[in-house]
């Protein structure tokens, strides 16, 4: 089965930025594609940013669009999410996924088209 591995995360202040990858073993990496989400404490894991099979379509959660950037290299088997000008409201655990299904991406995409998860990294900013 896909496995994936998520890194990237740390503490930092409003404004900065960090880059967070995710690593994935898996055969057909590149006929997929791929998510960001993320779940603070007390609220519903949401969606941030996604990726179609080439990387030539992109989507973004409003939150989010303008500040944070999703790309992906399928020779590396890898996603990356950049996220500049941070903010405290982006503290959360971050998780990448795996797409289910083909058809039907949006920039608020549901969780339960996404089939393989990552352990999550934690992302804190401060104000």
């Amino acid at each position: 089965q896909v496995q994936l591995v998520e890194s990237g995360g740390g503490l930092v202040q409003a404004g900065d930025s960090l880059r967070l990858s995710c690593t994935a073993s898996g055969r057909t990496f590149a006929n997929y594609a791929m998510g960001w989400f993320r779940q603070a404490p007390g609220k519903e894991r949401e969606f941030v940013a996604a990726i179609n099979w080439n990387g030539l379509t992109t989507y973004y959660a409003d939150s989010v669009k303008g500040r944070f950037t999703i790309s992906r290299d399928n020779v590396k088997n890898t996603v990356l999410l950049q996220m500049n000008s941070l903010k405290p409201e982006d503290t959360a655990v971050y998780y990448c996924a795996q797409r289910r299904l083909h058809t039907g991406m949006s920039t608020r995409d549901s969780p339960s088209v996404y089939q393989y998860w990552g352990q999550g990294t934690q992302v804190t900013v401060s104000s």
